[in-house]
């Protein structure tokens, strides 16, 4: 139970970014981080190829399946998910000590990821993310020029089916300007850190 001489910011957060491809997911963390560098940003893990400029350790942590599905068998990777025939994952070590450390800590997840993680810790603040509109997002599809029409055509789909588990979400957040998007995630962050029900609620094991 928690008393009252104890600090209500004991623990870090888990805050989940999700939505759909192309949505700014990575820029709205890139903000958050710039205003405040004491979030730490957990780089998620993939078997995907490397985009043009991406780096690894940065970006992601790229693998390859085999080694991907290996680390899943030791129970070292906390939620997965296959995305366009790919693994994405979560590495549990670096977090489990960063919430240790009362970091909170940033995560950019798949739609079945952040699901995934949230019934594991229900303390996890999960946040669906969304442009204001299919244009917009395919726009912003368009002008990463990493992909084809055919494939953009297959995110866009796979957009309208994540949009539809939306309810299963705690918060939405429209991003049409990076800067409003990260001020409105700053105010949940703020006000989840004195939701009374956050200390009756069993933590995750990592």
């Amino acid at each position: 139970m928690v008393t009252y001489e104890q600090s209500l910011d004991q623990r870090g957060l888990l805050v989940v970014l999700t939505g759909p491809s192309g949505v700014g997911k990575n820029s709205i963390i890139d903000a958050l981080r710039e205003e405040d560098p004491r979030f730490f940003h957990s780089v998620s893990m993939t078997t995907r190829q490397p985009r043009k400029g991406e780096h690894n350790g940065i970006a992601y942590h790229f693998t390859t399946k085999d080694r991907f599905e290996e680390l899943t068998r030791r129970g070292d990777i906390l939620e997965y998910d296959t995305y366009c025939g790919e693994y994405y994952g979560t590495p549990s070590a670096p977090i489990d000590r960063m919430i240790q450390d009362n970091i909170d800590v940033l995560l950019d997840l798949t739609v079945n990821g952040a699901l995934e993680l949230k019934r594991k810790c229900p303390n996890a603040i999960i946040i669906f993310i969304t442009a204001s509109t299919e244009e917009a997002l395919r726009d912003r599809l368009l002008a990463r020029g990493t992909e084809s029409e055919e494939a953009i055509e297959s995110r866009l789909a796979t957009a309208r089916e994540e949009l539809g588990r939306i309810n299963l979400f705690d918060y939405w957040v429209i991003n049409d300007v990076i800067a409003d998007t990260a001020s409105d995630i700053r105010a949940i962050v703020k006000a989840e850190k004195r939701r009374v029900s956050r200390f009756f609620v069993d933590e995750c094991t990592l």
